[in-house]
């Protein structure tokens, strides 16, 4: 006969109440980070959108704070795009970072409202077999940027210095061959008139763990996590050996590492973008009045029904 355990241990996965709580607070952010989105009205108090018993006070107010400084810095974002266009400068800008450091939130703020012919995303996969004879640089050059061109690049070259060294994929050799080529080949791209601009998002060993609790506990997210991510959770050591010999060998006057403190999610994509602004001379640039031409009649026009059997239902 078997007794109960008086003081049953607790079931591996269970979660602490603190850990519920953070987990339902990155859910409601989630749901903000999409409500952005639909936002294109500057003046909109995202507040009145969601039930008044929702927030405290203070959470609201950094709310306000946050959608207010969002909205101003992607104004400016599309003035220097303008400007971009306008002098043909070339911009590129490396988002590195350990994985949930939200690389990928700050790419998307700074993209939203810009024009994807202009400012694009770089965000290559792992290399083929024959990617993986090339010259290792080789396959980024083709998303380099031409003139009045802007890309920003979702993770890069730096995979050698980091996930390539900690798993394995690289060999002692190629390792210190990158670290020989890559302050050169960074020259070689300012010189030939690419501003490039590296940032580093960096997030504490307690945060990673709770971002990736929130990914698993979140279903729209789960596809976030791959077993690499999960194998980098627990190789965190090794990850911040190969950062600091990362930074220390390729932090260069040409193009220096800019360090984003990522714990807070929306205080980084703020100052990320704040900090880039500032980092390229744009001005304001006028552009010509539009004027909406007259649309043009004509008697024989009719216009056809269109079969109703290829109209989509309408089902809202």
């Amino acid at each position: 006969m078997t007794t109960l355990d008086p003081h049953p241990h607790p079931h591996p996965n269970a979660l602490p109440p603190e850990m519920l709580e953070r987990i339902g607070r990155d859910i409601a952010d989630s749901y903000d980070e999409e409500l952005e989105l639909e936002l294109d009205d500057r003046d909109l108090d995202p507040d009145t959108l969601l039930p008044p018993h929702a927030r405290s006070d203070e959470e609201k107010e950094a709310r306000r704070m946050y959608f207010r400084e969002l909205f101003r810095l992607q104004a400016e974002l599309v003035k220097l795009q303008d400007w971009v266009v306008h002098t043909g400068h070339k911009v590129v800008i490396l988002f590195e970072g350990r994985d949930a450091a939200g690389k990928g939130g700050a790419i998307k703020r700074i993209v939203q409202r810009l024009n994807p012919r202009v400012c694009r995303v770089a965000a290559l996969p792992a290399p083929n077999d024959r990617e993986r004879t090339q010259w290792y640089f080789q396959r980024y050059v083709p998303h380099l940027p031409a003139a009045g061109e802007i890309v920003l690049f979702d993770r890069s070259w730096y995979n050698r210095a980091g996930v390539e060294r900690v798993m394995g994929f690289c060999t002692d050799e190629q390792y210190e061959e990158f670290f020989q080529t890559v302050p050169e080949f960074e020259r070689m791209l300012v010189r030939s008139g690419i501003q490039l601009i590296k940032y580093w998002f960096s997030i504490s060993d307690e945060e990673q763990n709770a971002r990736f609790l929130s990914r698993i506990h979140d279903p729209l997210k789960q596809w976030k996590l791959s077993p690499m991510d999960l194998e980098s959770r627990r190789r965190w050591e090794e990850y911040t050996k190969a950062k600091e010999i990362m930074l220390e060998r390729t932090h260069i006057p040409e193009a220096k590492w800019w360090i984003v403190q990522g714990v807070d999610k929306k205080r980084a994509r703020l100052n990320c973008i704040h900090h880039l602004l500032d980092q390229i001379p744009y001005e304001e640039v006028d552009r010509p009045s539009i004027a909406l031409p007259e649309r043009e009649y004509h008697e024989d026009y009719v216009r056809r029904p269109v079969p109703p059997e290829i109209i989509v239902p309408e089902i809202y």
